[in-house]
């Protein structure tokens, strides 16, 4: 029997300013440097590439058997609640032999509300 190959896929909006997306990157870069053997993508919703629909089909062509789709977003809002699920339910009918899994946006994990109030309250440097 086959392993399982699980992927990631970091899933945010995107943005026109090249710049905007070096942090994603940076995350996905972490990953990869921790996991060498995990493939991980960023994905967007609109205004940068890779979609989540070619990023997911890129992964599926790589092997992937499992992909958790994490949304890169502070909270639940539209994006999250309303356009993701129905993105997710194509990719589960375009990849009937991919088990895809969604996290809880990652600003809404109390580890990252409490690292967010850490970086908040360090005192300036001078």
């Amino acid at each position: 029997m086959q392993q399982a190959q699980a992927a990631i896929i970091l899933f945010a909006h995107g943005s026109r300013d090249p710049l905007w997306r070096v942090p994603l990157e940076a995350v996905a870069a972490h990953i990869a440097a921790q996991q060498p053997g995990r493939p991980v993508l960023c994905a967007y919703l609109e205004l940068c590439t890779p979609s989540l629909p070619d990023a997911a089909q890129q992964l599926a062509a790589q092997g992937a058997t499992q992909v958790t789709v994490v949304p890169m977003f502070l909270g639940t809002g539209k994006h999250a609640r309303e356009d993701l699920p129905v993105l997710v339910q194509d990719l589960r009918a375009a990849h009937p032999g991919v088990h895809f899994h969604v996290q809880t946006a990652i600003g809404e994990d109390p580890r990252m509300t409490a690292l967010m109030a850490e970086i908040a309250c360090e005192a300036p440097q001078s």
